[in-house]
């Protein structure tokens, strides 16, 4: 089969190879899903899960993506809730080979059906963003109808996720970012707009809950933001900032079947959609990874035409 592979982490995107690899065989529990649609996260290259198994060792030459969008063509020994032919979408182990290839072999529990109104493109584009924006704003956040919260980033791919979800949650959505995304991040879902060049964060007044994928001083000046029992999450790792009188959770994305049955459930109904910038062919992707022009909403490797 057709696969992305990196061999070298210090070569970044521009290690990225288009090569021919051996189908991958299912496990005890697995299914193999031929890929239509993969989607790629621009910083999972520096991801030690990326380039060694859970004990440390070396497993280059390993293939990148975990989003996927596809069909079932195989089931290991003991799999069960899946079937020959069905449409899935889903998260991958961040451990074995990914989704930019032809076939991914994935543990069943790890895969959703995908209805069949659903394009295999938006499916994958919904995976990592929807879980994501959900985990943070809901599991994490406790995010109630009636609360305020600032989503940095929101004109990013999961900052306009998690701008829409909030808003459908019943929440008051303050949207931050450059001054260039301002529309964007106002059609995803945002109420307001800090231009976080130009505007003073401060201003803002209290919120509720800060949904942070900036870091650095800005997750730290927003600390300050949060009202008494608030919370600031964030998904660029652990921070010092600390509300006062509140809790700060970092957390990473997990795969979750009734996630993501949650998330296609609005986006069939109009409540959601998914922030795409660029679609590319398996064999462009190389040429994708590596543009000189940043590229406004999700890249998706489009396998299966």
């Amino acid at each position: 089969m057709k696969a992305i592979v990196v061999t070298d982490q210090a070569a970044g995107t521009a290690g990225v190879k288009l090569v021919k690899r051996p189908e991958p065989q299912a496990a005890i529990n697995d299914v193999v899903v031929q890929i239509h649609a993969s989607g790629f996260t621009g910083d999972e290259l520096t991801w030690p899960s990326t380039w060694t198994d859970r004990v440390g060792r070396d497993r280059t030459p390993s293939i990148p993506g975990h989003e996927l969008a596809g069909v079932v063509t195989a089931l290991g020994y003991g799999t069960t809730g899946l079937s020959i032919g069905q449409r899935v979408f889903g998260l991958t182990d961040w451990y074995r080979d990914g989704t930019l290839a032809e076939y991914v072999a994935v543990e069943a529990r790890y895969l959703t059906p995908l209805p069949g109104d659903v394009d295999f493109t938006v499916g994958a584009a919904l995976v990592m963003p929807g879980l994501t924006a959900w985990q943070g704003l809901f599991e994490h956040g406790r995010l109630q109808a009636g609360q305020s919260v600032l989503v940095h980033g929101a004109a990013g791919v999961v900052g306009s996720m998690a701008s829409q979800l909030a808003r459908d949650a019943g929440a008051y959505v303050i949207g931050t970012g450059r001054a260039g995304g301002r529309q964007t991040a106002l059609d995803f879902g945002a109420q307001e707009f800090v231009d976080l060049d130009n505007d003073a964060l401060e201003d803002v007044g209290e919120v509720d809950l800060v949904f942070d994928v900036i870091g650095g001083d800005i997750v730290k000046r927003s600390a300050g933001l949060i009202r008494a029992g608030g919370t600031l999450v964030t998904v660029t790792g652990p921070t010092e900032a600390r509300p006062a009188g509140g809790l700060t959770i970092d957390f990473v994305v997990v795969p979750d079947h009734a996630q993501l049955n949650e998330l296609v459930h609005r986006l069939r109904r109009g409540r959601l959609r998914t922030n795409i910038g660029n679609v590319a062919a398996l064999d462009d992707a190389v040429a994708a990874f590596n543009r000189t022009e940043r590229i406004k909403g999700k890249t998706i490797i489009r396998v299966r035409p």
